[in-house]
């Protein structure tokens, strides 16, 4: 383990403060000056930009421009007299802290649609606008339903927070970058043909993507269009015969990827996918598009003469089950952030007891260590850093304004991950910093055991994320105590951290298929206190019970802190599963240690 004589700069996040509540009223009022000339009672600014990803470029945060809030979800309605900012339970907490709570309400889309909000507050014959690059149709329905039982119409407009946003981000201009198929374990011409037999079953002649990871999964190909993941942002139009069409932005093509790229696809400027799309329209044959991630435009014009497939992107559930070579690279990734992640632990555990650290040193001394291995090339998110009562945020940014020096004794919760060359790794931990209370403790191995049973889980074929959820809860809900945000999602390799269709939660019904990379991060968060969560990745594989049955691979290599478990409370099979999780880890870190490193790993991983 290095030392370094001061906390090293970050260089792939930055903690600048993002929001200020006082620039609400003004942009809230030069808004509603739009409205008159839109013939318009309102307008609905989502979260999402037209290629509806969690994660957009700068250009395109209209949400965080008009209201402050920076969260991955959310949407606001904005009226002559009223605004309103929805966000889901993970945001409750950041949403008033980010916004001018004066002038804009905040609502838990859990519990209130914003569709049902408008109908309960707004005068019949209201009409409301949106912007159609901005909605997906599937989206827009639950919307629209209770606006025409109480005669409110939604009305497609130009947008006008770009009119009032007078020093709006320019576009992205980073390069792309094509990906041999040594990387990414099939080459482009493959994926296509498999595309295509799909589309034959559905008698599809032309597939449109929109979404950015199924474009770069497609065509093998890697960007810097939006913060911390690898996309190119275009869009993509495959014919059941012929040629593909790619949409980018031509800048981002040198004469040696345009060659590449050329061999399999025509290429085109974004500008012209709304044309493409008409002329596609004007043939009169079968379409197909995902109406929960296309914009409602795509589906507008496409009605003018094509016959919609409205199904689920067909690239989605293949992206989904990677093949060896991105396993071996995603096994790689892993290994790798386990090294770092071990000299941080050990860092960190000699530096939190002395005092001082603040949650802005620890995300950049994580990031340092990561740093040192040639293959990362960014954090796969903006790490979450909260000590004490900010680690009871479930997505809390740390900034500036926000920086909290972290106390002796309190809980320290890191949730980050990495984008290296092989694959995308997602962890968190929570960490003692001294004494530890009994109802810490009770908490913790709560949570623990949830991560434990989901790690040991084997089930049919056919199982979904839905119906194992349960697994990870029910030692809280013993105690009356739950956590309000899914159990796990997808991760891509070397691609988005955050990525569908299979996940574990109510929400997530598509089936496990061998290949699939999840998280694992049960959680529980004492609102003032602390919060805790324990992150790992898990691989999908056939498992050796029985035939047609399925377990997990663990993917993540980092030592879980045995000073907050409370050892009596785990059945044997839960202390032999950490046990051997643990030798594990020593077996395949410690050799690429220091000493000193290497005796602390030792120390960690020591059986329970």
């Amino acid at each position: 383990m290095p030392e370094y004589a001061a906390i090293p700069d970050a260089r792939f996040q930055t903690f600048d403060e993002k929001s200020d509540p006082a620039q609400v009223a003004p942009r809230l009022s030069a808004l509603r000056t739009t409205f008159a000339e839109l013939g318009i009672d309102g307008f609905l600014i989502p979260r999402t930009d037209v290629h509806q990803g969690e994660y957009v470029p700068d250009c395109d945060a209209r949400l965080a421009y008009l209201t402050g809030f920076t969260g991955s979800a959310g949407m606001a309605v904005v009226t002559n007299d009223l605004a309103a900012l929805f966000v889901d339970s993970r945001y409750t907490l950041q949403a008033p802290a980010q916004t001018d709570t004066a002038l804009v309400s905040i609502h838990d889309t859990t519990t209130t649609n914003p569709g049902d909000w408008m109908a309960e507050n707004l005068p019949s014959g209201s009409r409301i606008g949106f912007d159609p690059w901005l909605h997906t149709p599937g989206r827009l329905a639950s919307i629209r339903e209770p606006l025409e039982k109480a005669g409110i119409e939604l009305v497609p407009v130009s947008n006008p927070i770009d009119a009032i946003w007078t020093d709006r981000p320019a576009p992205p201009q980073g390069p792309l970058d094509v990906l041999g198929h040594n990387r990414t374990g099939k080459p482009t011409t493959e994926k296509l043909a498999e595309l295509r037999a799909t589309m034959v079953k559905e008698d599809a002649a032309a597939v449109v993507l929109t979404l950015p990871e199924s474009l770069c999964w497609l065509f093998n190909i890697r960007g810097r269009d939006v913060p911390h993941n690898p996309f190119v942002l275009g869009f993509a139009i495959i014919p059941a015969e012929g040629r593909p069409t790619l949409f980018l932005a031509h800048n981002k093509l040198t004469d040696e990827n345009r060659s590449a790229l050329a061999d399999i696809a025509d290429l085109k400027s974004k500008d012209g996918f709304e044309a493409a799309l008409g002329d596609l329209a004007k043939q009169g044959r079968a379409v197909w598009f995902d109406p929960e991630t296309a914009p409602v435009q795509v589906k507008s014009v496409l009605s003018n003469g094509a016959r919609l497939i409205e199904k689920r992107d067909p690239v989605l559930l293949p992206k989904a089950k990677k093949n060896d070579v991105e396993l071996a690279g995603m096994r790689e990734a892993h290994k790798l952030d386990g090294i770092a992640f071990a000299k941080f632990l050990a860092w960190f555990d000699e530096a939190a007891p002395r005092g001082g650290l603040t949650e802005i040193d620890i995300v950049k001394m994580l990031e340092a260590y990561r740093r040192e291995e040639p293959t990362a090339v960014d954090v796969s998110f903006e790490t979450i850093s909260g000590s004490g009562p900010n680690g009871a945020i479930v997505h809390y940014r740390v900034s500036e304004k926000t920086n909290r020096t972290l106390n002796p004794g309190e809980l320290m919760l890191v949730d980050s991950g990495a984008q290296y060359l092989s694959g995308t790794t997602d962890i968190t931990r929570t960490m003692a910093t001294g004494p530890v209370t009994a109802q810490q403790k009770d908490h913790f191995t709560r949570v623990l055991k949830g991560m434990i049973a989901i790690s040991r889980a084997r089930f049919p074929k056919g199982t979904n994320g839905a119906q194992i959820d349960i697994l990870a809860r029910q030692f809280l809900w013993q105690v009356g105590l739950t956590f309000n945000h899914g159990t796990g999602h997808g991760v891509g390799a070397f691609l988005s951290v955050h990525e569908g269709p299979a996940g574990i939660s109510p929400r997530y019904t598509v089936p496990f298929e061998p290949g699939m990379v999840l998280s694992n991060e049960p959680g529980y968060y004492l609102e003032g206190q602390y919060g805790i969560r324990i992150e790992n990745l898990i691989i999908v594989q056939e498992s050796e019970l029985a035939p047609g049955y399925l377990d997990f691979e663990t993917l993540t290599l980092a030592p879980i802190d045995r000073r907050l478990i409370a050892v009596e409370m785990l059945e044997t099979a839960e202390r032999d599963w950490l046990n051997a999780y643990h030798a594990r880890i020593a077996r395949e870190i410690a050799p690429h240690l220091d000493e000193n490193t290497r005796s602390w790993l030792d120390r960690a991983t020591a059986p329970l």
